[in-house]
């Protein structure tokens, strides 16, 4: 399993955008088509630096035929109380009574806490949290040395946007959700979770220029393979984090088919491509669904 993937999943990953408007042959967008309304659905960028571009020319036209936008997880309501969802975050990271980071690393713990340390993170503060919160503070600062924020991001752009412009925001699942899908893997998963994450951190540049230029192109092919390599090798972590959420907002976005308004869907990328993917689920369902 590649960092860069399982940065993208778990909606840390650090992409580049082109420059806003750029025309493209092929987007990682496409539309499904309801009864009385359509809902596009736009592979996310999560995080961006300073200078990085914004969105493609046809997911602009999306947005602005879209009446109200669907994210992974409503972020104007996160932000309206940021201190709440750190809160959620470090409840849910906490290990279970009589678990100790240290004792979950067991003869691993000493080489990972020099390891993080190089990182600038001390293992020592740390010792009554789970390894997959560890593993993703890795993983923000290494993006944020980089220059990537959240708040540049896609998501984040839209949001504003929305608010701006009084289209209503909602999520598909909640904070919460999100982080009991982590807190759900089993202890010795989150620890191969953290190995990995140390392990490749120093490849991360030119793991995500790969990403990056697939998702540039339009290249869904080439998403796929990614994500099908790292099932592959790590079924027990994508299964929840992919598939077992796809199929929750499939069954979501078939009620939105339902609506007259029409809806622009912002999720990870490595979501709409591949097996099982909400693409993949919605044509299974009989619905047509089409590259942009």
């Amino acid at each position: 399993m590649t960092i860069r993937t399982c940065a993208l999943l778990i909606g840390l990953l650090a992409t580049l955008a082109a420059p806003d408007g750029q025309a493209r042959d092929q987007h990682v967008l496409w539309t499904v088509e309801g009864q009385r309304n359509t809902i596009y659905l736009l592979g996310s960028i999560h995080v961006l630096r300073p200078g990085d571009g914004g969105l493609p020319l046809a997911a602009e036209r999306a947005y602005d035929d879209a009446e109200q936008l669907v994210m992974e997880i409503d972020l104007d309501e996160a932000a309206a109380d940021p201190s709440a969802m750190l809160a959620t975050m470090q409840q849910a990271a906490l290990l279970p009574d009589g678990k100790t980071l240290r004792g979950v690393l067991g003869a691993d713990y000493e080489s990972i806490h020099e390891r993080a340390g190089e990182s600038g993170l001390d293992l020592a503060m740390l010792d009554r949290f789970a390894p997959w919160f560890v593993a993703t503070l890795l993983l923000q600062m290494e993006l944020a040395k980089r220059g990537f924020a959240p708040e540049l991001g896609i998501e984040a752009r839209l949001a504003s946007r929305a608010g701006d412009d009084g289209k209503p925001i909602q999520g598909l699942e909640t904070a919460e959700q999100q982080f009991a899908v982590l807190g759900g893997l089993p202890l010795e998963e989150q620890k191969r979770f953290l190995l990995m994450t140390l392990d490749e951190s120093t490849q991360l540049d030119a793991q995500v220029d790969e990403l990056v230029g697939a998702w540039q192109a339009g290249d869904t092919d080439a998403l796929a393979r990614m994500l099908s390599d790292e099932f592959d090798d790590f079924p027990e972590l994508y299964r929840p984090l992919t598939e077992d959420r796809n199929r929750a907002w499939v069954e979501q976005l078939d009620d939105l088919l339902d609506d007259r308004d029409d809806y622009l869907v912002v999720v990870g990328a490595l979501h709409l491509v591949g097996r099982n993917s909400v693409v993949d689920l919605l044509r299974q369902r009989g619905h047509t669904v089409t590259q942009q």
